[in-house]
């Protein structure tokens, strides 16, 4: 199963037509994309459920509908065991962007980690899943796939958002601020995390 995201609402990729009561199921093959993601922005669908029998045809129709952008990001942490988050579009993220064609997934994901804050000494301690997001550019809608990493750092220094790319902050952020920015993170950022930091306890809220 996949879930793909359109702002913050998934699109299930599944190999079973009933998921649930609530979700309006269409054959991958067949369904007509544009229209679907269409109606979720217009507030039409809130549950979709994309199927077919074989879930290695899945992913592979759903790449004949849009064009892939691959990226890579971080989920750095400090010697505090902080997290490096962003601040943009009035949302809470984490450092990621657009690979280039000369260097590997790690590469690039210290790359844009390094370009979007100005932290620098990054060491990958593992890779942590695939993200999936729809977007629109250029009056065409693509597929956002998007490979994150851990890191860790023993950086100190000041950290520098890349105004040019339209971060406003680039922050430290301990468990309890970590937990209050998911808040007001995107669907696709909090799949990264585990669910304590999905819970926020009254002893850890932050005013």
């Amino acid at each position: 199963m996949y879930k793909v995201f359109v702002n913050d609402i998934p699109i299930i990729l599944s190999t079973k037509k009933e998921i649930g009561e609530k979700y309006s199921a269409f054959p991958i093959k067949t369904v007509k994309l544009k229209q679907i993601i269409q109606k979720i922005n217009d507030g039409e669908l809130l549950y979709v459920n994309l199927y077919h029998k074989n879930e290695e045809k899945l992913f592979k129709h759903l790449l004949k509908k849009l064009p892939v952008v691959t990226a890579a990001g971080g989920m750095v942490f400090n010697e505090n065991k902080d997290i490096l988050f962003i601040y943009r579009n009035k949302r809470w993220d984490l450092p990621k962007g657009k690979t280039e064609k000369s260097e590997s997934l790690e590469e690039s994901a210290i790359r844009e980690v390094e370009e979007e804050t100005g932290v620098q000494d990054l060491e990958i301690v593992r890779f942590i899943r695939k993200t999936y997001h729809i977007f629109k550019r250029k009056d065409k809608y693509r597929l956002k796939v998007t490979h994150w990493y851990e890191m860790k750092t023993s950086y100190t220094g000041e950290l520098i958002p890349e105004h040019s790319e339209g971060i406003k902050k680039a922050k430290w952020k301990n468990f309890a601020k970590t937990q209050k920015a998911l808040t007001k993170s995107y669907a696709n950022i909090k799949l990264l995390f585990p669910k304590e930091y999905l819970t926020t306890h009254p002893k850890d809220r932050v005013a």
